[in-house]
């Protein structure tokens, strides 16, 4: 089928049959829920010459070959970039109600089959995939003779992406829709569109660390703005003004290790990340006139409470907001069949049935129709209103969190400083290791 809408009220419906979890709920506030669905991603060289016709065949005999035939999957090829790429999003229960998984050894299993059907259309899977070859692609070495860095490249392509996402596996998700594939496992790495091998982000500069990139989006906008207040000091503010001190006084004096921020913002001494992260934490205890660790633990637990009530009012609302739906579908069904002439006994069924609901929900005329309907519209409008509420307080409540274990795991530590300070004198041992002479 080629109707996004059906497509999506069929995965749904299986989903919730076997998961016996709403298909569109929110995720819960630790961000461990079930995983709804897989994305794949199966791009082609310039080089294979493959037609968009073809690519979107391959990836339908991809996904029957390696998850059978009653497995659910939507497939968009996509023909904005040189090579043409089909994105799969996989169902994670199949219509009989088996669980797919995505991890590294289902990933292996994927490959396999995928470069299976890639060969019995004609198509030979590139070596770097297969672990054949280390040579560089042509596309490659054009971009390098250009003086463009794919490092860079994705540099710019991260930066230009956390204004705009509110969650690491959001940025990651941003990348892939833009044609960037990515690997998550004990690193995360990136493969730009035509690039040869896959990159770590934490070699593209310490800002771009896993942990640097959670940070980056965490404190975007919380705190930003504003001024230190003269009169409001307490033992939480008193313990990041003094760490920050003696951060800044390492660093003037290189006796730690110098973590620079190539982007602009409103805090840091010299650019220096972890001066930014603590200034950013003391800019919202500032902020939000947080006390003590005390205070800050109480509004912990409330976010947490608040979350969990909103989560609960959303899920209600879209339990009636589904209803909504599918009493509008039986009212166009409907229509459709009375207006028909000869009905099949299949047709005649979903008449009676469309009947049974209009008549249930006491649908006597066009106005309740229109009234279902606006309904149905308001609804949604007040789903997508309480989702950003959840946000912010999912937003928040992570700001925070992030404070207390900073404050138990560094700020409030007598020895952290003196951990900084060992942490470079390694970094200078391992730099007079490496330029030792070689005999």
């Amino acid at each position: 089928m080629t109707d996004a809408a059906s497509a999506f009220e069929q995965m749904q419906l299986v989903y919730t049959q076997y998961a016996r979890d709403r298909f569109t709920t929110p995720p819960p506030l630790d961000w461990k829920g079930s995983v709804k669905a897989i994305h794949y991603i199966q791009s082609f060289s310039p080089e294979d010459n493959v037609t968009p016709e073809l690519a979107h065949k391959i990836a339908k005999a991809f996904v029957r070959k390696t998850f059978g035939d009653d497995a659910q999957a939507v497939i968009a090829t996509h023909v904005d970039k040189r090579h043409i790429h089909s994105h799969i999003l996989l169902n994670s229960y199949s219509i009989s109600g088996q669980k797919f998984y995505a991890n590294k050894e289902s990933l292996q299993r994927v490959r396999y089959f995928s470069d299976g059907v890639c060969r019995a259309f004609g198509i030979e899977p590139s070596p770097n995939i297969t672990g054949k070859g280390k040579g560089m692609k042509h596309n490659e070495w054009e971009h390098r003779k250009n003086g463009i860095s794919w490092k860079q490249q994705i540099r710019d392509e991260i930066d230009k992406l956390i204004p705009t996402v509110i969650t690491l596996e959001e940025l990651l998700q941003a990348l892939e829709e833009r044609g960037y594939e990515v690997k998550r496992g004990k690193y995360i790495s990136v493969r730009a569109p035509e690039q040869e091998r896959f990159v770590r982000t934490k070699t593209l500069g310490e800002e771009y660390t896993e942990d640097s990139l959670i940070i980056r989006i965490l404190y975007r906008d919380m705190g930003e703005g504003v001024e230190p207040l003269d009169n409001f000091h307490s033992d939480l503010w008193d313990a990041y003004d003094s760490v920050i001190g003696d951060v800044r006084v390492l660093a003037e004096q290189s006796k730690k290790v110098p973590r620079k921020q190539n982007i602009s913002l409103p805090y840091s001494a010299n650019n220096d990340l972890d001066v930014y992260r603590l200034s950013a934490q003391l800019n919202v205890i500032n902020k939000y006139h947080i006390n003590s660790i005390s205070d800050l633990e109480h509004r912990i637990k409330s976010l947490k409470d608040e979350h969990e009530k909103y989560r609960n009012d959303v899920n209600e609302l879209i339990d009636e907001h589904i209803e909504l739906r599918n009493v509008l579908e039986q009212i166009k069904i409907y229509h459709e069949f009375s207006a028909k002439g000869e009905l099949t006994s299949k047709e005649e069924v979903q008449l009676l049935l469309a009947k049974q609901t209009i008549e249930r929900h006491e649908i006597l005329s066009a106005a309740d129709e229109i009234r279902l309907r606006n309904r149905a519209e308001n609804l949604g409008k007040k789903i997508g209103t309480r989702k950003e509420t959840l946000d912010k307080i999912k937003k928040q409540y992570e700001v925070f969190k992030d404070i207390r274990d900073t404050y138990y795991e560094d700020v409030s530590r007598e020895d952290y400083i003196e951990s900084l300070v060992e942490e470079e004198r390694q970094r200078q041992e391992e730099f007079k290791k490496k330029k030792k002479p070689k005999r």
